[in-house]
């Protein structure tokens, strides 16, 4: 079995916090003269002003030991503000690449943009009329003129017929889709 004396040591450890922010922490500190409580700046300038009180009274251990406290809390502070300025300038890192690759990508859509617009190909084509079928106007596309007809159109290199393209079919409104009502002209009794 464990001692009572063991038991309050380890509850005492579990209390106590790890990590954190160190710089706004309130400890409390066990020097020579009592507790002193503050965030680690108000408890080493506490210690300082005790090393120097104790140094006017000619008292040079007191003094010497007041200022080991605070080269303590100094330290402890040092390290905190150390390890935030490390993670101010991973996160200022990590935000120019995210900043630098937003600005790849922006450029690379510029570009195929630009590449797109330049290009004649990638252009919308006009649309193209088929010629070729019977029941459209002769080749030349021209309209049938009284004058015309007398005269024998000179003759032409056929060129090879452009394939249409495939038009999509224009969209149905519900209103379309909708089946019209009959009006009274449209019965066969009202023709009687």
């Amino acid at each position: 079995m464990r001692s009572s004396k063991s038991r309050s040591r380890a509850k005492n450890n579990r209390n106590r916090p790890s990590g954190g922010n160190v710089v706004n922490r309130v400890f409390d500190s066990s020097g020579p003269e009592g507790k002193v409580r503050g965030t680690p700046q108000q408890i080493i300038d506490k210690y300082n002003q005790l090393a120097r009180d104790a140094q006017l009274s000619n008292d040079r251990v007191a003094a010497e030991n007041f200022q080991q406290h605070a080269e303590h809390y100094l330290r402890m502070l040092s390290e905190a503000q150390r390890e935030i300025e490390a993670r101010r300038e991973e996160q200022e890192r990590q935000n120019r690449e995210r900043q630098a690759e937003r600005d790849r990508e922006r450029a690379e859509r510029q570009e195929r943009e630009a590449a797109r617009q330049a290009d004649p190909a990638e252009a919308p084509q006009p649309d193209v009329m088929d010629f070729s079928a019977p029941e459209a106007a002769p080749e030349s596309g021209l309209v049938e003129t009284p004058e015309n007809k007398g005269a024998e159109a000179p003759e032409k290199k056929e060129k090879p017929a452009r394939k249409p393209r495939a038009r999509k079919p224009k969209p149905v409104t519900a209103a379309e889709a909708e089946p019209k009502p009959k009006t009274d002209g449209d019965t066969p009794e009202a023709a009687e």
